[in-house]
């Protein structure tokens, strides 16, 4: 009847499964898989850079401040762990945004170093109506530490949000 069965066409089924052997030879599907892994070297440049930046940003951090935010941890003081835990979070929200809008990695590393110039800032500036900061999270003191990781993750989306150019 030429594909006509009482006035209905009748499809060929659409079994592609299982896929004919052409579609995962390296010509086809292999093509493809290359072509995704070809950004895996930048990739992998970003994500270290990316972690090389936390780093140092934990090690400058940490020597700031007045308070032994790690040995805190390990005591297991919890307004320790806030406090640090938002200031972090504060940090890689503009890392994260300069990840994805740099130019290059050193263009990367110049706005990592600008987000922990910020947290820095921010650390001193919160101090200002809470003098004894310091002193209040090592005493494990929630409300300080809330304070601080809160305006370090405030001030860090503001300038992830101002990094995007």
């Amino acid at each position: 009847m030429g594909g006509r069965e009482r006035g209905l066409i009748v499809l060929a089924p659409l079994n592609r499964y299982p896929f004919p052997a052409d579609e995962w030879s390296l010509h086809d599907g292999g093509t493809m898989i290359l072509q995704s892994l070809a950004g895996l070297p930048a990739f992998l440049v970003y994500f270290c850079t990316g972690l090389i930046a936390i780093v140092a940003y934990l090690f400058a951090y940490t020597r700031i401040t007045a308070h032994n935010e790690f040995q805190l941890i390990r005591d297991n003081d919890p307004a320790a762990a806030i406090a640090l835990g938002l200031s972090l979070l504060g940090f890689v929200a503009p890392l994260v945004s300069a990840i994805a809008h740099s130019a290059n990695v050193l263009d990367c590393l110049i706005w990592a170093m600008i987000a922990l110039i910020v947290q820095i800032v921010v650390f001193f500036l919160v101090r200002v109506p809470v003098p004894n900061l310091s002193a209040r999270i090592a005493a494990g003191e929630l409300a300080a530490a809330i304070w601080l990781g809160l305006s370090s993750l405030a001030a860090g989306l503001l300038n992830a949000a101002c990094m995007i150019y």
